[in-house]
């Protein structure tokens, strides 16, 4: 029977706060607020601010967050479970307080040695990919590859609905800091010409190189527009295809052969590794982010409530 108690849920990343009222399965309103890094007043603040019209119609109302949340700069720091973990570890392992009568949880992130050899860390992925897990029966057994792509990529192994291992690249941090503080956008391209499949044109270029190119690679995206007219925007998606394929193709060899890989995130970017994976012979299924995260909470949620920790 579908758990009918009304909680909130919060996926509180670095830039952006998505709070849920939810009743089981049913979304009965959401807010929107800062995230950790860009707020400016106390987290406990912001959350009452966006939660209050919810308490003042239902009463005090328990909360599960998940995300930068539980970092050192959020609002109380959460462990790292190590892994192999699956959700019972992390549930045992939230942190959890009473604010205004009503319980709060932190959901925890993970921490593993990575296919390098260094440490690695996760937060706010775990819970999207326990609830890709509830979404998707079927991710939950066997031996599957994940990739969540956004600020730092996570690749990750779940196996049987364990995350054995993990691998972060910082891609998306890589793209925006060239994009906005590097010579690779000041080419004299036509900036009105548009873009016209550089995406593709970056993976190509990719994937026809030698492994390890991709630092030689960068300084065409100035070049071809100074010399070939490439307009701005197709250069920044040349960028952008440059930097994902060489994600795609060097997560594909630390976790060796595979025909498949799950892409769990915002569906315009999750597209693009989609491609790239694709363009590499490996073919692309999807779920999205947001409603993995929302999914992993409820799960979460409900499973605590059970007394299943």
């Amino acid at each position: 029977m579908e758990d009918s108690t009304l909680f909130i849920a919060g996926d509180w990343g670095t830039t952006s706060l998505r709070l849920t009222l939810c009743r089981g399965a049913e979304v009965l309103g959401r807010a929107n607020g800062p995230g950790v890094g860009v707020q400016t007043g106390a987290l406990e603040t912001i959350f009452r601010s966006l939660s209050k019209g919810w308490i003042a119609e239902h009463g005090p109302l328990p909360a599960f967050l998940c995300g930068m949340v539980g970092t050192r700069i959020g609002w109380i720091e959460t462990p790292y479970v190590p892994c192999p973990a699956g959700s019972a570890a992390v549930r045992r392992a939230a942190v959890r307080f009473i604010l205004d009568n009503a319980p709060v949880t932190i959901v925890p992130g993970l921490s593993c040695s990575n296919p390098l050899g260094a440490p690695d860390v996760m937060r706010g992925e775990e819970t999207q990919i326990f609830g890709a897990l509830a979404v998707m029966p079927a991710v939950a057994r066997g031996r599957h590859l994940l990739v969540l792509p956004g600020t730092h990529a996570k690749w990750a192994i779940v196996e049987d609905g364990m995350v054995q291992s993990f691998l972060s690249a910082m891609t998306g941090e890589i793209f925006a800091l060239l994009r906005v503080h590097s010579v690779l956008s000041m080419g004299d391209g036509n900036p009105a010409a548009g873009s016209t499949g550089g995406f593709a044109k970056g993976i190509a270029r990719l994937k026809a190189m030698p492994a390890g190119a991709i630092m030689h690679l960068l300084f065409e995206v100035r070049s071809r527009q100074l010399l070939e007219a490439m307009p701005r925007d197709e250069a920044m998606d040349f960028l952008s295809g440059l930097l994902i394929g060489a994600d795609v193709t060097a997560a594909l060899q630390w976790f060796g052969t595979t025909t498949s890989v799950m892409v769990i995130g915002e569906p315009a970017l999750a597209a693009r590794y989609g491609e790239a994976l694709e363009a590499f012979g490996v073919a692309a299924n999807y779920l999205d982010g947001a409603t993995c995260a929302l999914a992993g909470l409820r799960a979460l949620f409900v499973n605590t409530k059970r007394g299943e920790i």
